[in-house]
């Protein structure tokens, strides 16, 4: 059996304070590896804050380059930690001005493996950030992964390509508002059920002036069903254990990737 123990925090972020929140991250860090967690995930944006209203240029001179102070210190804790780790945080590529909405991630030796970009960036987001254009899966110690980042889980062709590319696991970092609950609670079970694999979706929680967050993390199994239920407006973590090894069994039974018809899709590529 391939058991892989996530740990997934419901993170309340101090506006634009990269130190506090990474400081804090490295309590959460340190807690999931005491518990022996592979893999902690953090939500969408969690070092800097989200709301776009409140932020604003301000994130032009928040942002990391993957050689700055928030990856160099986390990549110090997955180590000694022992600990794979994915960090959501806005990202400078080397051009002041140009911002992604990205996840970086880091495996236990504290080497970054990879950068996922947010894609589909949603109403304000699209004018701070540059939206990504390629959908990568990070090969960690215990299997693939794949990511997409919030708004990004509401196409179905985001967590598809993950999947056909090998995620076992998919991760949905978010910063999701409590007037689209009814959405996030039937995201992440279509996404796991459609593709038959793991999915988790991993939220902020806390107040940015009207944005209200709500945390209830989840993860769902490959036929959909709901294995972890995150309380609602709390700060915590949740560990969870997986079998990875289950997704062979599933899709015997739920042939959707076998059993697509790739021909008769062509309208997906030319509209």
């Amino acid at each position: 059996m391939r058991n892989v123990k996530l740990a997934l925090v419901q993170f309340d972020s101090k506006m634009k304070d990269v130190k506090h929140n990474v400081g804090k991250a490295l309590n959460f860090i340190k807690n999931a590896g005491k518990e022996k967690a592979d893999l902690i995930v953090f939500p969408e944006l969690f070092t800097t804050g989200y709301n776009v209203n409140i932020i604003k240029y301000d994130y032009y001179d928040l942002a990391e380059n993957i050689e700055g102070y928030t990856i160099k210190t986390l990549s110090e804790a997955a180590k000694e930690n022992n600990i794979n780790i994915v960090a959501p945080i806005a990202l400078n590529k080397g051009v002041y001005g140009i911002v992604y909405n990205s996840a970086v991630v880091i495996n236990r030796e504290g080497n970054v493996v990879g950068i996922y970009d947010k894609t589909h960036l949603w109403a304000g987001d699209m004018f701070y950030f540059k939206s990504g254009d390629n959908y990568p899966v990070f090969d960690l110690d215990f299997g693939k992964v794949g990511i997409m980042i919030c708004y990004d889980g509401g196409f179905p062709e985001v967590s598809r390509m993950l999947a056909l590319k090998g995620a076992e696991l998919i991760l949905c970092p978010s910063a999701f508002p409590i007037w689209d609950k009814d959405m996030w609670d039937i995201y992440f079970k279509s996404r796991a059920l459609e593709n038959v694999c793991f999915v988790a979706g991993i939220n902020r929680v806390g107040l940015e002036d009207d944005l209200d967050m709500f945390g209830n993390n989840k993860v769902c199994n490959p036929r959909g069903k709901v294995l972890l239920e995150g309380s609602m407006n709390i700060e915590e973590m949740q560990t969870i254990e997986i079998n990875l090894d289950e997704i062979k069994e599933f899709r015997k039974v739920v042939p959707y990737l076998k059993d697509r018809k790739p021909g008769s899709y062509k309208i997906l590529t030319f509209k």
